[in-house]
Parts: C-alpha cells; structure tokens; sequence
C-alpha cells in the first residue's frame, strides 16, 4: 500500500482521511510497530492485525473523518480490555487529515513515489514461464522491490503488480551487476545454459545474500559441478539453493511452487533484516 498516495486521493476527492498507526508494542500482537490502516469515506486500507482491535480503531476513525486536523493516541492491553488472546499492550496514534494537511501530504507522497520510505528488499527474478508469472503474483503484496527479467519478446505478463520493473536485457546476468547488498535472485529460465550463466555471475556477486534456482537435486549436482569447475566459490555453490521452496509442500503446481517460494523468500529477508538489524550499532543515549 502506497500510505501517503492513500491519503492524498482520499483529502483530494472527500476532504479527509484517518490513518491509525501502530505505534509501539509490549508483548505479543497482531501487527508489528508501524503497521498502519487508512480509513477515508469509501473504506479502508491496510491492516493493524484485525480482531476487535482493528474493529475499535476503525469505528473511532470513521467517527473522526471530516473532523479538523488533530493526532490522539490510545493503549489497550488485548487481553482485558479486549478479549483478544494475544496478551500485550498496543499503543495506537491516530492522525486526522484534511485540506490544511495536503502540502504536507502531498510533499510526503513525492517522496514516497521516489522510493523515500521504501524498505522492500531487491529481488532478481530470471524467467517469465509458468512458475515465474505465477510467482510474480505471489510476491505483489510482499516486501520485494521485484526486477523481472527475460530476453524473451512478449514474455511477461500484460498486467504486473506495482512493485514490479520488467527487464528484457541480450545478457540477462548482466543486470546483477548493480544488485544492492542484501539481494535476492531466483533463476528459472527457459533454458538450462541460461540458468547456469546466471546462476555463476549471481553466485560471484557478494553483494547477493541468496540465490535460488528451479530444478531438481539431478540439476543442482550438475550444476555444483560445474560450477566449481567455473572457479565459483566452494562456500557459495553449497550456499544454492535448489530445489526452491520451503518444505512440506508436495504439488508441481505453478501456483503450489511460487507459494512454497514466496514463503522462503519472506524467510530469508525477514533473517537478514534480524541479522542487519542486530549489526547496526546503537546509538547513545541522552536525557531528552
């Protein structure tokens, strides 16, 4: 969800918008720090977890719109005030919007269209076949800034998901050349040689926390061989993963294997967000 671009259609069209952000947590909870919904006349957007929780803040927010422009807070423990069986405490900041907040809504929805607030991780996906479209899908609504890529003409999609950039290069692992540091690439071409070319230029590229390739234990060993043969590194061949997908889940399906993949894929970022997070140094404290 686009949160400020939100606002701004709903202010522009009806005047006014609510958004209710969760703004700090102790215990257990349905939604994460910063989880936000925005309720406007017509509706809603986003989630802060569902529940009574949700069903609370969202009548108090569709009492609030058209009202001038103010910010309030509330805290509830979930269980008894609630009922909810998560058991801690959720603070939530409600914030009004209306014709005097649209400069400000509107200079926070540039930024937002650049990327400002963006913090979905890059994910390279090699190969629009029938996994791919149906793992492109899979993705839309998850934290992945997705480059999808194949040489192919009339390949993709005709309709892609917001948060996918549709590349069609003569060297398609030419464009793992400027993968930020923390990228995911997937590999599932249409052709095997294609796959390993890939496969080699991603596997060398340090700054490509994890690649995953399509096929089958007979395919992996194949490949490990060659590969090493290639010069790659010993430690990032046995790093490949292949088959893809988490485990448990039996079914060849397209569908069966991009779900099984998205959920691996939501794994590994979620343990480097941990791992990059855990890193960062803290900062020092002070008594304001």
């Amino acid at each position: 969800m686009k949160t400020w671009s939100t606002i701004l259609k709903s202010v522009e069209k009806y005047g006014t918008a609510v958004m209710v952000t969760v703004a700090c947590v102790d215990g257990s909870s349905p939604r994460e720090e910063g989880a936000c919904m925005i309720v406007t006349p017509e509706g809603f957007h986003g989630t802060i977890g569902g529940g009574t929780l949700e069903w609370k803040a969202m009548a108090a927010a569709q009492k609030a719109l058209g009202r001038p422009t103010a910010k309030s807070s509330a805290r509830y423990s979930l269980g008894p005030d609630l009922g909810q069986c998560c058991g801690g405490r959720v603070t939530l900041l409600t914030e009004i919007f209306d014709a005097s907040s649209l400069p400000r809504v509107k200079e926070l929805a540039e930024r937002e269209s650049k990327g400002a607030f963006d913090h979905r991780r890059k994910l390279y996906l090699f190969g629009a076949g029938h996994v791919g479209r149906a793992l492109v899908m899979a993705l839309a609504p998850l934290p992945f800034d997705v480059q999808w890529i194949d040489p192919r003409p009339n390949a993709f999609l005709r309709f892609v998901p917001e948060n996918v950039t549709l590349l069609s290069p003569e060297m398609p692992e030419s464009v793992l050349g400027d993968a930020p540091e923390g990228s995911l690439v997937l590999v599932m071409s249409h052709s095997h040689a294609l796959d390993l070319a890939i496969t080699d230029a991603a596997l060398r590229n340090p700054n490509i926390a994890h690649v995953g390739l399509i096929g089958s234990a007979t395919k992996r060993a194949r490949f490990e061989k060659r590969l090493a043969e290639a010069g790659v590194d010993e430690n990032r061949i046995q790093g490949l993963i292949c088959p893809i997908g988490i485990g448990g889940i039996a079914s060849k399906e397209p569908a069966a294997i991009a779900a099984a993949t998205a959920a691996q894929c939501l794994v590994l970022h979620e343990a480097l967000s941990a791992t990059a997070s855990a890193a960062r140094p803290l900062r020092a404290g002070g008594d304001g």
